[in-house]
């Protein structure tokens, strides 16, 4: 029986796609191996947010060309959706597949390996693959097309990254119900690779959440590219706020957690949704990327900076202990300094408990790539500096006003010896004394604060 391994890179998105790239081979009987080094079938699920992103992948495939040279490696995800020839070029590479024919990916495959004729499939009318590589160079077969004709969305779980241990115990699956993105931020590649904003139909949530808790899971994160968008392509348009009332009302789960939603995605009602309901973590992220007016414009964000400011402040209002996280940027072409302190100063000012800080990375095909007054890398690593140093102060006061209370965490299958870990309703790390169960809910005394961790115990009956 075949072997594959499946190898994600990037975001939340990605590993969802990746779960049900698995669950395709597994539907075909393939078995799941530990390493790419054992596997007849490697799968690169690629990022292509950054051109750190792109040279990450292509190292992979340098080394498991190396490690494993009998493999077939295939390459899909972002990166190969926005390049595919230049993957295609790569030594060592057998297919690259686009996000366009992500949900066929195993089919490809598995056909190729019994011999298949492959052309009956690309004969498909849903199904155009590419060729394109100059005469005499080795033929990967690529199967990419225009991301904007395909309504398809992949969804399967995917667990914590620490979830599978030798129990094989496995926590808060993350399940992705919506992709793609009608937003055109001029520094973002993710609409030309991932498409229209397309969302997972309300009963199949629910069904898939229902299965979940039905396995004992006690939390799961819904996730998607923009989120809060969910339900707007449907013929009859639905708001986020109803999938999260549905989980709600027709499941048993007992925490919920949201993932990132656009600012102007907070409503009234689903911040009072969150705050007044015990099972909803009270965790909210909220994508802030400039505190400079000028900056956003250039970027083509739909919010100004008192908007952004309105609804944090209506969210630490309605939830005092919530997690407010949120990502920046800096680095934008034509960010000046005075542009930057105003980001610093917007966030200094506002309750936010961890930031994702990003330096710029320019990418082909998007407006931003040929804006005039390009900021110096230098600089840009300096500004990430600061901004890093200022969200760190940021989370460790905010984690030092827990010590000598009692929180609720949920354990995870990650034990050091020592502790076990666990994660608090709004978004801290616990480190608990002793070895625990993974997937429980406890209540636990915090003691200290140590390395980005509450330290806890259970207290005494």
């Amino acid at each position: 029986m075949a072997s594959f391994y499946v190898e994600n890179f990037g975001c939340r998105a990605t590993q969802a796609d990746g779960a049900a790239i698995e669950r395709q081979f597994e539907e075909r009987g393939l078995t799941r191996s530990d390493a790419p080094a054992q596997s007849e079938i490697v799968v690169l699920n690629t990022c292509t947010v950054t051109a750190a992103a792109d040279q990450d992948a292509r190292a992979v495939i340098r080394r498991i060309r190396r490690e494993n040279p009998g493999c077939q490696i295939v390459v899909t995800g972002c990166y190969a959706q926005r390049a595919p020839e230049e993957i295609a070029s790569l030594p060592g590479v057998s297919r690259v597949i686009g996000n366009s024919h992500k949900h066929q990916l195993a089919e490809i495959v598995v056909a190729a390996r019994r011999q298949d004729d492959v052309a009956g499939i690309a004969a498909r009318p849903d199904f155009v693959p590419l060729s394109s590589l100059a005469p005499g160079e080795p033929l990967s077969e690529i199967f990419v097309s225009d991301i904007f004709a395909h309504t398809e969305l992949l969804a399967a779980p995917v667990f914590d990254a620490a979830g599978r241990g030798a129990n094989n115990e496995r926590t808060r699956p993350n399940l992705k119900v919506q992709d793609g993105c009608d937003n055109r931020c001029s520094f973002c590649v993710i609409p030309y690779v991932r498409g229209q904003s397309r969302s997972l139909p309300l009963d199949q949530i629910v069904d898939e959440v229902k299965a979940l808790v039905g396995a004992g899971y006690r939390e799961v994160v819904i996730s998607g590219i923009n989120l809060g968008r969910w339900g707007r392509d449907f013929d009859t348009p639905l708001r986020f706020e109803t999938v999260v009332h549905e989980i709600l009302r027709q499941t048993n789960l007992e925490k919920l957690r949201i993932s990132s939603v656009e600012p102007m995605d907070w409503s009234d009602e689903l911040i009072r949704m969150m705050a007044h309901s015990p099972r909803i973590a009270k965790h909210a992220h909220v994508p802030m990327q400039s505190g400079s007016d000028r900056v956003l414009r250039a970027m083509r964000r739909k919010y100004r900076p008192w908007h952004y400011r309105q609804k944090l402040e209506k969210i630490r209002d309605a939830m005092p202990t919530a997690a407010i996280g949120a990502d920046v940027m800096v680095g934008f072409p034509g960010e000046s300094e005075a542009d930057f302190e105003e980001t610093q100063r917007m966030i200094e000012e506002l309750p936010f408990t961890y930031l994702h800080v990003f330096t710029y990375s320019s990418r082909p095909g998007t407006p931003a790539i040929d804006l005039l007054d390009q900021v110096p890398v230098q600089i840009a690593r300096e500004r990430n500096r600061i901004l890093r140093k200022l969200a760190a102060e940021k989370k460790l006061s905010f984690m030092q006003a827990f010590v000598g209370m009692t929180v609720e965490a949920i354990t995870l299958n990650v034990f050091d010896g020592v502790s076990t870990e666990a994660l608090t309703d709004n978004y801290l790390k616990v480190r608990l004394q002793g070895e625990h169960r993974a997937n429980q809910w406890v209540k636990a005394l915090v003691e200290q604060v140590e390395s980005g961790a509450l330290i806890a115990v259970l207290p005494s009956n």
